[in-house]
């Protein structure tokens, strides 16, 4: 079977779940399900090949990052209901500079999204940011821009959202590698681009007659605990499993012939966000008792199904391309590009963008593109972590109308349509090609140093 053929059997398959997803609003697990028949079959594989390649794909995604995924989920809404989240934010909030207000908001969104939900994150934060604006004299749409920002960053790159886990999975690399890259370049991009948002916005970039709705901000007060964890208690389940998946990664690297069994034990993606986890349990025991900690992370799972199924069923999309033989058309196809680095990441960036904006889920764009340049990750010079970051990153870019995200950022700040392309997706915009010229940048030194 041609190159030709099988790159053209993958444009379809991939065209059939854009159509599956955007025009008739079908499951975005069940698209890439059905992606993955289409493919086996254009490719004239076996009946029951595609179907054991869809259960195995599936299931070895299940077996890498399903119980991290769960965990974290967990781990994110007993955090918020115990009222550490809300710790954490006020704590960031007071040791900012009341001059640098909007960079605290950005950094609180991005410290909180690493273990907590997006929508979960905005709506934590939203108070806090319209008393924070109140005092220091700054217009909403700084304070939900920089929200969206530090949380799209965080929830993009960052471990322990499912994305990230997968990309360690897909690409087959150390899960702490993505989280110490990530985290580095997750800050670097978080003030850089909370710097030109800011720089926007002060150019008069914003109507408030035709930016803002008659509405108002629309916040539900989160109910009050009659006592709060500390600041520090309510940092260990955040900080447990960034230390113990880094612990064991450091380790390995400085002493590449010895293995700490207790350190890759400790390190392993379920027992570090099992700790997290368990600490986050115990905190919310504490402050709400035992019997609400049970309800939420009950609740917690609720919309954890979708994220399992999209996260599965890219598993199963993967290897469908590898047992059809596409993934050998991919590397050709991108062999006769001479191995460009940088060409490889700015095409993995458009996979990115492209994703994103056709279906509105960052999940499905980054599960996708890094599923389809995973297969070139072993013939280019430099670390996949960084061509998976540049999946992620595009992401990102520009989800609007067909984003949830975009609807929650709009609604719940009494913003109209514009108002929230000038928020929310400008914010995450700029954030994703801030990421690109971060990753291209450091894709340059290296080239120049190695």
């Amino acid at each position: 079977m041609s190159p030709f053929y099988l790159l053209l059997s993958l444009t379809m398959s991939i065209l059939l779940i854009i159509i599956l997803i955007s025009k008739y609003k079908f499951n975005a697990a069940l698209s890439l399900i059905f992606g993955s028949l289409l493919m086996g079959v254009l490719t004239k594989m076996n009946l029951l090949e595609i179907v054991d390649g869809i259960n195995i794909g599936f299931g070895g995604m299940m077996t890498g990052i399903g119980f991290p995924i769960g965990f974290g989920i967990i781990l994110g809404q007993l955090l918020s209901d115990s009222g550490g989240a809300n710790v954490i934010a006020d704590k960031i909030v007071e040791f900012f500079p009341e001059s640098k207000a909007v960079y605290a908001i950005g950094f609180a969104g991005f410290v909180l999204s690493i273990p907590v939900f997006f929508d979960v994150t905005f709506v934590v934060l939203i108070p806090i940011a319209i008393a924070t604006m109140k005092k220091v004299n700054k217009s909403i749409p700084y304070m939900v821009g920089a929200i969206a920002i530090g949380a799209g960053i965080a929830h993009s790159v960052i471990p322990p959202t499912p994305n990230p886990l997968a990309a360690a999975e897909i690409f087959k690399f150390d899960l702490g590698i993505i989280l110490f890259v990530g985290l580095l370049i997750g800050i670097i991009v978080l003030f850089l681009t909370l710097y030109i948002y800011i720089k926007l916005l002060d150019r008069g970039i914003w109507n408030k007659e035709n930016d803002e709705n008659n509405i108002g901000v629309n916040v539900q007060e989160q109910e009050k605990l009659e006592a709060y964890p500390s600041f520090s208690l309510a940092l260990i389940p955040v900080l447990l499993p960034i230390i113990t998946i880094l612990l064991n990664t450091v380790y390995s690297i400085l002493i590449p012939g010895e293995k700490s069994v207790i350190l890759q034990f400790l390190g392993t993606k379920s027992i570090s966000m099992l700790l997290g986890t368990l600490a986050a349990y115990l905190i919310a025991i504490k402050y709400i008792g035992s019997d609400r900690a049970t309800k939420s992370a009950t609740k917690s799972l609720e919309a954890a199904g979708l994220v399992f199924l999209i996260t599965g069923a890219g598993g199963s999309f993967s290897e469908i391309i590898k047992l059809s033989g596409v993934n050998n058309a991919i590397v050709s196809l991108i062999s006769s590009l001479g191995g460009n680095v940088f060409v490889i990441i700015i095409i993995a960036w458009l996979l990115g963008v492209i994703f994103r904006q056709i279906t509105g889920s960052g999940t499905v764009a980054g599960i996708t593109s890094m599923t389809i340049m995973a297969s070139v990750a072993s013939t280019v010079a430099i670390h996949p972590v960084f061509i998976a970051l540049a999946c992620l990153s595009g992401g990102m870019f520009g989800a609007t109308v067909n984003d949830s995200g975009f609807w929650i950022v709009s609604n719940m700040a009494g913003f109209s349509f514009s108002g929230g392309v000038k928020t929310y997706t400008l914010g995450e915009a700029l954030a994703s090609i801030m990421c690109l010229v971060a990753i291209l940048s450091y894709s340059v030194v290296s080239t120049i140093i190695f």
